[in-house]
């Protein structure tokens, strides 16, 4: 095992590695901007080093300052987490070049599955079911060509692209060129590339993804799945596990390709296999392939509540060269979980951002309850990052027990100084749709009539 890990992340991702590696007796090194210094990540970890100003082109996306601090301190892998460079190729290799080891996937891997294109062609391969669409798309006489074969409504969407960035929904021809430069321009201005492909709009589709893992030893296993549908601008707000509106059947059908496809791509380490599922329409209760993330989840604690698991203890057993335990390989799952994102932002103002100083936090506790918090009382968020102050989870022994508990943990939980999110989530909890589990990723806003 690792005798220095170095965390290249913030926030409260960077604090949760910190947490599993040192109860694994492995020596912490954090890096950080000119804003996070005083940040609890920063400060819980066995020592920290400044890597540059708060903007993350000059801080936490240099590579080369990364590794210089990584040699310098003796560190012998190199966690992250996720965002940043955690599903860079070029980091990956650059990291593995140095000598080091990079906690995720081969480089090679995440050039396999990083882009959609890429992916989709491997879900093909390994019979996953995936929404009719095209290869690459070039022109505007191919994209109508394409769309008059799959049919209207249509999805245009950027290869390279990841958040909803780079997506364009068309409904019909009049709208198509508008979508197809508009795709094609945030694909080249956000991820580098302009290459687009078109696929079917699922009507009000679902999201569920599988948690897979995978070890240089030949096991790869899939740890159920989790329900992200409560999305706002296509980032997720609210997660749980297992989904409310997957049968068992259909369940066993999703992990086995999940596990198909990871095989196929030899994967190692931690990733998620994220898939589509129709709520209406023709194809309704079909699933299929959305892409593949090449990391570690955000809501991974709603898997580790379920399967009493460690992840990120997993992925440095991997890392390390380590085959997965049997514990893992033969997971129990055991009741409930859900998360709710604590964010930095205000929903009356479609959910911008509102950075700013925390006067007073107060994380909740109670049975059940779990918090991944990246702010404390006194901190400051800057507004160079993304919005995530934490994460609250409630485990129960039934999906309404874990409800009722997320719901009263987030009634005693208080953020001042700042808006956040919070006030939303009562009202999400208890709106008979989500508590029927038939809900869609349009639920925030045709259910609560909200903005963004």
């Amino acid at each position: 095992m690792f005798q220095k890990l170095l965390v290249a992340n913030r926030g409260e991702i960077a604090r949760r590695i910190i947490r599993t590696a040192k109860k694994m007796g492995i020596h912490t090194i954090a890096v950080h901007s000119e804003a996070d210094g005083a940040m609890p990540f920063a400060l819980e970890a066995d020592e920290k080093h400044l890597i540059g100003p708060a903007p993350p082109k000059e801080s936490y996306l240099v590579a080369g300052k990364i590794l210089e601090v990584a040699k310098r301190t003796g560190a012998q892998a190199i966690h992250p987490g996720y965002g940043f460079l955690s599903e860079n190729e070029g980091f990956a290799k650059a990291v593995k070049d140095a000598g080091l080891v990079f906690v995720g996937p081969d480089p090679e891997t995440i050039g396999r599955v990083g882009g959609k294109l890429p992916a989709r062609e491997l879900a093909i391969a390994a019979g996953v079911p995936v929404v009719p669409g095209t290869g690459a798309v070039e022109t505007l006489e191919a994209a109508k060509e394409a769309a008059d074969r799959i049919g209207y409504p249509v999805l245009i969407k950027a290869s390279a692209g990841g958040g909803g960035i780079g997506m364009s929904p068309v409904a019909d021809e009049s709208k198509l060129e508008r979508a197809l430069d508009d795709a094609k321009k945030k694909g080249a201005q956000f991820f580098g590339s302009d290459t687009v492909y078109l696929e079917k709009l699922v009507e009000a589709p679902a999201h569920v993804e599988v948690q897979i893992m995978g070890d240089r030893h030949g096991n790869v296993i899939a740890l159920g799945e989790r329900d992200c549908t409560v999305q706002r601008r296509h980032q997720k707000v609210i997660e749980e596990s297992p989904s409310p509106r997957i049968d068992a059947t259909t369940r066993a059908k999703m992990l086995e390709a999940a596990q198909r496809l990871a095989q196929l791509a030899g994967y190692v380490n931690a990733g998620t296999v994220e898939m589509i599922f129709a709520g209406a329409g023709d194809a309704k209760g079909q699933f299929y392939f959305l892409e593949v993330n090449s990391r570690l989840q955000v809501e991974h604690p709603v898997t580790e509540a379920v399967t009493d698991l460690d992840l990120v203890e997993l992925q440095l057993l991997v890392a390390a060269g380590e085959p997965l335990p049997k514990y893992a390989r033969c997971p129990t799952f055991r009741g409930h979980a859900i998360e709710a994102r604590i964010c930095a932002e205000d929903p009356e103002k479609r959910f911008f951002p509102s950075p700013g100083v925390i006067s007073h936090a107060e994380w909740p506790k109670g049975e059940g309850i779990r918090v991944d918090a990246g702010f404390e009382t006194g901190c400051v968020v800057p507004p160079t990052y993304d919005s995530l102050l934490a994460k609250i989870i409630a485990h129960g022994e039934t999906r309404d027990q874990a409800l009722d508990r997320l719901r009263d943990a987030l009634l005693a939980t208080r953020v001042e100084g700042i808006k956040t999110n919070l006030s939303i989530f009562p009202t999400v909890l208890d709106h008979p749709v989500f508590r029927a589990g038939t809900h869609d990723t349009g639920f925030l806003k045709d259910h609560l009539g909200l903005k963004y």
